[in-house]
């Protein structure tokens, strides 16, 4: 068991309730077991939470932050991936955008959010995609200069920097070497780190806790200031005042150790912020009657396909050894391949999500420390959805576009001319029924293919979009600030916002964002208007 910081509650460490010593007190206000109150209750403490959090606490508000996953400090996480899986993401990591094919997409559920087990790839929104946004969807400062003070605030306090030299694995060795002689780009990658020890365990929650995950960075500095965080604690709906159509707080239940929910709780706060990412945000806000005026609410789903190939050397790589993508191929950026790179994955992670079985996968897992787990991120030429089923859980749908396949294929093909230029004897492929490959030669023959959607793995970790920030209620569905169209003091502030796909790690945008949405509430506060 973690020790717990103080300002931080969990189901096994409650705060005294209306002066009862340690435990829930049951208060029946209501119907209600717990009363809190604040000036601001965010929900959520990843990427937009955890900032959200720290910055308007520091500017002086009473701050609130409630997550429905546990609190687990870095002394608990280890390179057992199923544990930690099932501590740390929603549904142990496993669930599933439906269509042709299913996308495996997961979510982080624990204190710190995605990026207590993201790879911390910290990228600033490019440029094209900022003048995107100014130019369709009129937010006005999204322009390089105008965010660049926010991109800076961000990345020095999550200490955004290159790979310590040595931390470079040799999977990400053969990477260059590959690259180099194909004399594509290859650069470094700019993570949120400091000392890095690489464990390559990033997936799974940092061991040292060099990863400036909010978990370490933002949420201590929110506490710091006098924010409280009450893990464990999953908000079912949103309260409004149906008089005034504004935020008055939420309501929902404490999870207990089983999943199974057990005491209620209301919070009261005029200024609510959801933070929950892509597919919850909608699903809460649907859950309590929120409905945009645009009828968007849950539309424009992006979540940049990634498709990932398995190769094997004659030499022992240990991919699990060094910095988790120290490198990333940028050749094909403009042609909708974003990335492509190097990446350890978990024995478990790997044997399950194989087009393969029995005896075969059991050969290809006894050569694990031959291998080299190769990715892509494939920009998405269409959008998905997100809905509510009626016990109110959401349900994600995603058609891949015929186009998008044919990028995956092209992107494999790419990779794997690449790790046989650097040496690599076989490549498997996530694509059921292709045989493996053996040479260049094969790869050729692979582009020539037409593979059918059915056929391809494919995972996510990048959902975007289903709430999209912009300033016509006919479109989107919340202002350029991240207010709710359509219901005072609800404030969005996570990547649901985002107008239009990145091609790039989402995080650092989410931070940004979320950083310049707090700057303009606390200019509220100041005057006046925020809280009344």
């Amino acid at each position: 068991m973690a020790s717990i910081p103080q300002g931080v509650y969990t189901r096994d460490h409650w705060p005294a309730v209306g002066g009862t010593a340690g435990g829930l007190r049951k208060r029946w206000w209501g119907g209600y077991e717990v009363e809190l109150r604040a000036d601001v209750i965010i929900i959520g403490s990843g990427a937009g939470g955890g900032v959200m959090a720290a910055e308007l606490a520091e500017g002086g508000l009473d701050v609130l932050v409630l997550e429905e996953g546990g609190y687990h400090g870095t002394e608990e996480f280890t390179a057992d991936g199923a544990a930690m899986a099932r501590k740390l993401y929603r549904d142990g990591g496993l669930t599933f955008a439906l269509g042709t094919p299913p996308v495996m997409f997961s979510e982080g559920r624990c204190v710190g959010g995605s990026t207590t087990i993201n790879g911390g790839m910290s990228w600033r929104t490019p440029d094209m995609i900022l003048e995107r946004w100014r130019r369709e969807d009129g937010i006005s400062d999204a322009t390089p200069d105008k965010m660049a003070r926010y991109f800076e605030r961000v990345e020095s306090f999550i200490s955004a920097r290159l790979n310590d030299p040595e931390t470079l694995g040799r999977d990400n060795e053969l990477l260059k070497q590959g690259a180099d002689k194909k004399g594509w780009r290859i650069i470094q990658n700019i993570r949120n780190t400091v000392h890095c020890a690489g464990s390559n365990n990033c997936a799974f929650g940092c061991p040292t806790g060099a990863k400036q995950s909010t978990l370490v960075s933002y949420l201590p500095r929110a506490l710091r200031f006098g924010a409280r965080v009450y893990a464990d604690c999953r908000v079912d709906k949103l309260l409004l005042d149906e008089r005034e159509n504004r935020a008055r707080g939420v309501s929902g239940r404490v999870i207990e150790s089983n999943g199974q929910p057990s005491h209620r709780f209301v919070a009261h706060a005029p200024v609510v912020v959801v933070c929950c990412g892509s597919v919850q945000t909608p699903a809460l806000l649907a859950r309590s009657g929120l409905k945009s005026p645009s009828g968007q609410l849950g539309h424009n789903l992006a979540l940049h396909p990634n498709a990932k190939l398995v190769a094997l050397f004659d030499e022992d790589v240990e991919a699990y050894k060094g910095a988790h993508q120290f490198y990333q191929v940028r050749e094909f950026q403009e042609q909708g391949i974003g990335v492509l790179t190097a990446i350890n994955v978990p024995p478990g992670i790997i044997a399950m999500s194989m087009p393969m079985y029995g005896e075969r996968l059991g050969a290809l897992m006894r050569d694990y420390q031959r291998m080299v787990i190769a990715g892509c991120l494939i920009e998405d030429s269409v959008t998905g959805r997100v809905r509510v089923t009626p016990g109110g859980k959401p349900v994600c749908t995603y058609q891949l576009a015929r186009r998008d396949a044919q990028q995956a294929v092209r992107a494999m093909s790419l990779l794997s001319e690449l790790m046989f230029t650097a040496g690599a004897k076989r490549i498997i492929l996530p694509f059921e029924g292709v045989p493996e490959l053996t040479s260049i030669d094969d790869v050729r023959w692979l582009r020539n293919q037409h593979i059918g959607r059915e056929s391809m793995e494919l995972l996510t970790v990048h959902m975007m979009g289903t709430a999209r920030m912009g300033d016509d209620p006919r479109r989107h569905v919340c202002d350029p600030r991240g207010q709710l169209y359509g219901a005072r003091g609800v404030y969005l502030a996570d990547a649901s916002v985002f107008p239009s796909p990145i091609g790039v790690n989402p995080m650092e945008t989410v931070m940004t964002l979320a950083t310049r949405s707090a700057e303009k509430l606390l200019r509220d506060h100041q005057s006046g208007r925020l809280l009344s």
